[in-house]
């Protein structure tokens, strides 16, 4: 019989020290419920229907507040349960002369989800804090239930802050967003509702950039034929920063 190799030895006392300290930490730490009606704690169950009810739904709160439900439904705040801004509110469901919930009405509540932030989706309202009606509450001009704006904003920046502060440095600056982008009047009221378009092909930048292009002589001009090819401009040149990748 050929002799085993010292390793072959080590490492299989090794791995049979493994085995028993695993087994062993199982059955030592393993709860006795474990695996009674699944791969968890039977008794989790029990101790989450122990605890105390804090929150109870935005059902609930349209029972009473219908009209304030049937305003939010039609809202950009639709999808926003109602204790995301009042707090848990399970007491005043049961109780509602008793306990009141929470009405946030200063300017520190609003800015958690709209203040600017680069991270957050394009098109998502958002504010500059210091710069926004300083110093007045938000529900001074918006109606939290239905936040429409009171008025359009004026430019494009007021929602597309980083590509407008990145366009400003770019040779695209002195270019109207609307130049690229049809928007409807509607986009300014309701973003989601209107989205602008975008161009579609190579023709687009073309209107500028083409050889014998009507467009300032100081341009910067390629033969569209040659000229990258199959792909399209913005595949190697960001529009709003469209310097050469």
């Amino acid at each position: 019989m050929p002799k085993i190799p010292q390793q072959i030895k080590s490492i299989s006392v090794i791995l049979i020290l493994v085995l028993i300290a695993f087994f062993g930490a199982r059955l030592l730490f393993t709860p006795d419920s474990f695996g009674k009606y699944g791969h968890y704690r039977a008794k989790a169950v029990d101790e989450i229907a122990a605890l105390d009810i804090n929150y109870a739904g935005s059902r609930a709160c349209a029972e009473c507040h219908d009209d304030v439900a049937a305003l939010k439904a039609n809202s950009n705040h639709r999808g926003l349960a109602c204790e995301v801004c009042h707090g848990p509110s399970a007491k005043h469901a049961s109780a509602p002369d008793e306990q009141v919930p929470s009405a946030p009405r200063d300017r520190g509540r609003c800015p958690l989800c709209h203040g600017y932030d680069s991270a957050r989706p394009t098109g998502f309202p958002q504010i500059q804090t210091a710069l926004h009606n300083p110093g007045k509450p938000c529900m001074t001009c918006h109606n939290p239930h239905n936040p429409t704006t009171p008025r359009a904003p004026e430019d494009c920046s007021a929602c597309h802050r980083e590509i407008a502060i990145q366009k400003t440095i770019s040779p695209h600056a002195t270019l109207a967003c609307t130049i690229c982008h049809a928007a409807a009047p509607q986009h300014l009221q309701n973003p989601r509702s209107a989205l602008p378009s975008k161009p579609q092909s190579r023709d687009f930048c073309g209107k500028c950039h083409a050889k014998g292009a009507d467009s300032p002589s100081d341009i910067p001009r390629v033969d569209l034929a040659a000229h990258g090819e199959r792909y399209l401009c913005w595949d190697c040149h960001y529009p709003h920063f469209p310097e050469a990748q």
